[in-house]
Formats: structure tokens, sequence, C-alpha cells
């Protein structure tokens, strides 16, 4: 496994050893000690979700605030998808900068959101099966998000706007801002 620190600090991209041979491949998804001596971290996951969407289909950006903060490890098991963690702890150096990550089926690349971070995703290939494991239980009230399209994070998801398929919910979100006063 290979650990690749992003430019928001203690955001991490994970890339498994693979071993490949006639028969297929075989990758350790996720090992609890290997990943937190890797990462300096002591994060233990409750909660495993899973996601179907098809192209065009933008879920984001989501937080949980409070005591429900989440942190999250994301990687896609079919498809391809552009992720997008963004950094909203206000004391951080780099608040309000994201990053994004194309994660496929072939590249098995994971990415850790720790909490503290808004996370989204659009999908770019026909169909694709997302899967995120979570250190927190989801709790609805303490749910909050921030428009896809807000102009001071300025997000190039990759896909022209016309093309995107988004929930009610998630179209009516706050400005980055407005969220983060």
């Amino acid at each position: 496994m290979t650990v690749i620190e992003t430019k928001l600090k203690g955001c991490f991209i994970i890339e498994p050893t693979i071993f490949k041979d006639k028969r297929g491949y075989f990758f350790e998804s996720f090992n609890e000690q290997k990943f937190n001596e890797a990462l300096n971290l002591n994060s233990r996951f409750i909660q495993d979700n899973e996601s179907f969407s098809t192209k065009g289909v933008l879920r984001g950006l989501h937080y949980q605030t409070g005591n429900s903060a989440q942190a999250k490890l994301v990687r896609v098991v079919k498809g391809k998808v552009l992720d997008i963690a963004v950094d909203i702890r206000k004391e951080s150096p780099t608040f309000g900068q994201y990053i994004s990550i194309e994660l496929t089926e072939e590249n098995k690349k994971q990415i850790f959101v720790p909490r503290g971070f808004a996370h989204g995703f659009v999908v770019l290939s026909d169909t694709a099966i997302l899967s995120y494991k979570c250190d927190n239980f989801y709790n609805k009230e303490s749910e909050e998000g921030i428009i896809y399209n807000d102009t001071t994070l300025n997000i190039d998801w990759k896909l022209p706007p016309e093309s995107l398929i988004i929930s009610e919910k998630d179209i009516d979100l706050p400005s980055f801002e407005e969220a983060i006063l």
C-alpha cells in the first residue's frame, strides 16, 4: 500500500498493492492495522455505505457537524467517478481549498477524507458503484452541505452543467460562505 498525503492536511490518497496473475487479481481493500500505521491514525470505521449511480449523477457536497462529524474512506468498486474533498476546517491553512481525484475500478485508488471536510462526487462512466467506510454513524439532524456550483470553491466537475443529475436536496444547499458562517 502506498499512501500519499494531499495538499490538504490529513487527507490521503491510498494506492493498494495489487497482485495480478492469469486468474485475475487480489488486493487488500482495507486492513485496520496497516491503515492506521500508514496514516498515523487511530481510526475505527463503524459504518459501510454503497451507492449506485448513472453518468452525470452528482452527489454532494455533504458533511456532518459536531459530534456526528465523519471521516470517510472512499473507493469505487465499478466505473469511474471524480471525487471531491473540501477542507472546511476554519483553523486550517487550506480552509476553503479542495482536491479532486478520479477513482476507478481500474486504479483501485481510495481517498481518506477526514472529519472537517465536505465530500462529493460525480459519475464519469455509464454507471458507478461507490463504497465508503465511515468512522461515525449517520445523523440526519447533523447533515449539512454546500452547493456543488459554489463560485468561491469554483470546482471543475469535468462534465457540462446541463448533463448533471442532482437531487432537489442538493440543489437547495447553501453557498460555501453561507454554510460556513
